[in-house]
C-alpha cells in the first residue's frame, strides 16, 4: 500500500501499477472504509460525487490515517477549483475537462508554487508541496493534442474518462464499443511509450485488470456507489431466492 504521493510517483516511474478506489459517497467514514481495503489511493470525486468541499479535510485525514493516499477529482480545471482541494488535504488532483497541452500547462502551474507556477500559499490542512498532477483526457481536442499533452513538464499522469470521451468522439452505444476500446488502448500505448503514467476509469475489477494488462499504472478498481448498489442487489436477490 502506498502511504504518500511520493510513493505513488516512485512506483509509477518504475512502471509498477497502483490500485485505487473512486469515491462518490460523502463522509470521512466512507473514506476510511475504502482506504482500509488496502487501496493505494482513494479518489474523492468533487465533480460528480456527493462530498462537499468543506468536508475534504476530514475525509483526506481519514484516508491518510488508514494508510492510503487521498486524491481529488476537482470540480473543474479552473485555477481556484484546482488549488482549493490541495489546501484542504488532497495529496494530488485529477483534473477534468482539460482541452489541450496549453490547458494542461495551466493546470500544472495552478499546482506549483513560484517560480514553477502560480499556486498561492494558504494551506489549511495536510496537503503536499509537490502534489500529483493528473489531467483527464476526455475530449476530442485533448486526444488530438495527446502527444503534446504527454510532453507537458511537471505532469504526473493522464487519466482517461471513457464516458465523456465517447460522447466527444461520437462513439456511444454498444455498436461502437469496439471502436472506443481501440481508442482507449491506443491512449494507454502512447502514454506508455512517452513514459507517462496513465489510467482509464473503470467500474469493476475486471475492467481495471484489462486496462492494467495493457499497461495502465493508475488503476482505478471500482466506484464505491456502484459497488454498494451491486452488493446490496446481490444479497437481496440471494435472500429472496432462499425465502422462496
Amino acid at each position: 500500500m502506498a502511504t504518500s504521493e511520493v510513493d505513488l510517483r516512485r512506483r509509477w516511474s518504475e512502471g509498477r501499477p497502483c490500485h485505487g478506489l473512486w469515491s462518490q459517497l460523502p463522509g470521512a467514514v466512507t473514506g476510511e472504509v475504502l482506504a482500509r481495503t488496502g487501496a493505494d489511493f482513494v479518489v474523492v470525486d468533487l465533480q460528480h460525487g456527493a462530498t462537499a468541499e468543506a468536508d475534504l479535510p476530514g475525509v483526506a485525514a481519514a484516508i491518510t490515517a488508514a494508510g492510503s493516499v487521498p486524491l481529488v477529482r476537482t470540480r473543474s480545471p479552473a485555477f481556484a477549483d484546482v488549488g482549493r482541494p490541495l489546501d484542504l488535504g488532497a495529496r494530488g488532483v485529477i483534473v477534468p475537462n482539460v482541452r489541450d497541452a496549453d490547458h494542461a500547462r495551466e493546470v500544472v502551474a495552478a499546482c506549483r508554487y513560484a517560480p514553477a507556477g502560480g499556486r498561492s500559499i494558504g494551506r489549511l490542512s495536510g496537503g503536499a508541496d509537490q502534489p500529483l498532477v493528473i489531467v483527464m483526457v476526455e475530449a476530442a481536442t485533448a486526444l488530438d493534442d495527446l502527444d503534446a499533452v504527454l510532453a507537458v513538464e511537471g505532469l504526473d499522469g493522464v487519466y482517461v474518462g471513457p464516458g465523456d470521451l465517447s460522447l466527444s468522439l461520437q462513439l456511444t452505444g454498444e455498436e461502437r464499443r469496439e471502436e472506443l476500446r481501440a481508442v482507449l488502448s491506443s491512449i494507454v500505448a502512447r502514454a506508455g511509450a512517452a513514459g507517462v503514467p496513465v489510467g482509464v476509469h473503470a467500474r469493476s475489477g475486471e475492467e481495471a485488470a484489462g486496462h492494467a494488462a495493457e499497461g495502465a499504472t493508475i488503476v482505478t478498481v471500482a466506484v464505491d456507489a456502484v459497488v454498494l448498489g451491486e452488493a446490496a442487489t446481490h444479497h437481496l436477490g440471494v435472500a429472496r431466492g432462499r425465502s422462496g
